[in-house]
């Protein structure tokens, strides 16, 4: 079994039902037919007789008797006249009514066993079973009590074979009929179990092509629908959207990581070529050490960048987060970086006192500091820097600005693309590689990072989080 298709198990498991069910059935039949045939007859045999009692009428004279044009059928009787109505059923279904005299004559009607059973009491509303000649009879005998039919009994007769015939009937219609519908279920069940397994056959055909050719852009189509298997499908489509989405970006990473580790190796190497090419003097040896140190640290501070912003974008690394006093953190971060003074740039600060939220300490004083850093680096000479925290509804709102160059808006959307950088000529030691990590560092506590900058007259990136103290992360 392990070895068939999905399909043909489950076709195989809907043939067997069926098959145990129709078994059942003729179990059923064979054991519990007869019995309840037998009833039925029975049944039968009452309801006719109980219905042709109103079938049989006495009038007094022939000018009494209403003439409706039916083939009714009258009877000469105590000096009047019997009437058997034209729906009188003396034969039907196997069933034969006959109207007699008390003492056993017989006035109308059909008895198949008359004979047989000339010297048989009369016994009104019982059932009796009279067997002949190997065949057993049921009796139903029913007295006439409406006025001018005294003495007059209705008998109702029929075989018992009557319902084994029947039975027979049924025996023989199921016996082509069963086995014939199981055919058509199993084939439908086999196609309908076809058609639906067909978009697993092309969930795995979309996911062989993709797996050979590497197409990540291609996508399982089917027709319209809500049910399993096309959420399935729909479940898939995302994940090789994400699948792309993520190698796509780690493509790009691997391109600019490498564009941008070229410039510094490249200058190392060529800085050492000419220092070795002849004898130089301890001050050439000296300024070239001092190159190879800059650019080696700034090697060491991309890579270091570079590592930080991969475990902050995939979440690898556990960050560990708890309730924090969210003011007390922008105050210590402003007092350390307010020290600095780069260019004459003066920092200050107006802090919402008790601002508590539920982060990461390390990652939101990352936070603060790069957007500080980057404040200094593209701010005005002896400008000014300021950082504001306050509480807006269940949020916690930290904003920095400055007075600096700006920033032009065809560039404020590509700002926090990884490696890049406004004005390169004011780079100094960035590596363009903070404001990704001020975005990612965002996202990972659930808020967001926005920037408004008009050129040549500073800007304002501001972070917004929720600042409930049952604030959670899932990482």
């Amino acid at each position: 079994m392990k070895h068939l298709s999905i399909r043909l198990k489950i076709t195989l498991w809907f043939a067997a039902i069926l098959t145990f069910m129709v078994v059942l059935t003729f179990a059923v039949i064979f054991s519990v037919g007869g019995s309840v045939m037998q009833k039925v007859i029975q049944d039968n045999l009452i309801n006719i007789i109980e219905n042709n009692v109103d079938e049989v009428e006495f009038f007094p004279s022939m000018n009494k008797v209403e003439n409706d044009n039916d083939a009714d059928h009258y009877i000469e009787y105590h000096g009047g006249y019997l009437e058997v109505d034209d729906d009188y059923l003396d034969l039907v279904n196997g069933v034969s009514t006959s109207l007699y005299l008390e003492n056993g004559m017989l006035l109308y009607g059909h008895n198949p066993i008359a004979k047989d059973t000339a010297g048989h009491a009369f016994s009104d509303g019982q059932m009796q079973m009279v067997p002949v000649n190997g065949v057993t009879y049921y009796l139903y005998d029913k007295m006439l009590t409406q006025e001018g039919l005294d003495g007059l009994w209705l008998r109702g007769v029929v075989s018992e074979e009557q319902g084994t015939a029947q039975l027979s009937s049924i025996v023989r219609l199921s016996l082509y009929g069963l086995p014939l519908l199981l055919t058509f279920a199993v084939l439908g069940g086999y196609l309908i179990a076809g058609r639906t397994l067909k978009p697993i056959r092309d969930i795995e055909e979309a996911a062989v092509h993709i797996g050979r050719g590497q197409d990540l852009k291609k996508r399982i189509e089917l027709s319209p629908g809500t049910d399993e298997l096309h959420q399935l499908a729909n479940t898939f489509n995302e994940m090789f959207t994400r699948l792309d989405a993520s190698f796509e970006s780690e493509r790009q990473f691997t391109s600019d990581v490498s564009h941008e580790l070229r410039t510094p190796v490249s200058v190392i190497l060529a800085q050492c070529e000419y220092s070795l090419e002849q004898v130089r003097t301890p001050k050439e040896y000296e300024a070239a050490l001092q190159l190879i140190q800059r650019q080696s640290g700034k090697m060491s501070r991309l890579i270091e960048d570079m590592l930080h912003f991969v475990r902050l974008e995939q979440k690898s690394d556990h960050f560990h987060m708890e309730e924090l006093d969210f003011s007390a953190l922008v105050s210590s971060v402003c007092n350390d970086m307010a020290l600095l003074k780069e260019h004459g740039i003066q920092l200050t600060s107006e802090i919402e006192e008790r601002t508590k939220v539920v982060g990461s300490r390390e990652q939101l004083s990352r936070l603060l500091s790069n957007l500080v850093s980057n404040a200094y680096r593209y701010g005005r000479e002896n400008g000014t820097i300021r950082v504001t925290l306050k509480s807006e509804g269940s949020n916690a709102v930290l904003s920095v600005s400055d007075n600096g160059i700006g920033i032009a808006p065809e560039q404020q959307e590509k700002i926090f693309h990884r490696f890049y950088q406004v004005d390169a000529s004011r780079t100094g030691t960035g590596t363009g590689l903070g404001l990704s990590m001020v975005q990612e560092i965002a996202r990972l506590h659930g808020g967001a990072v926005s920037v408004e900058s008009t050129l040549g007259r500073g800007s304002c990136f501001t972070f917004k989080m929720n600042d409930l103290i049952d604030f959670r992360l899932s990482l």
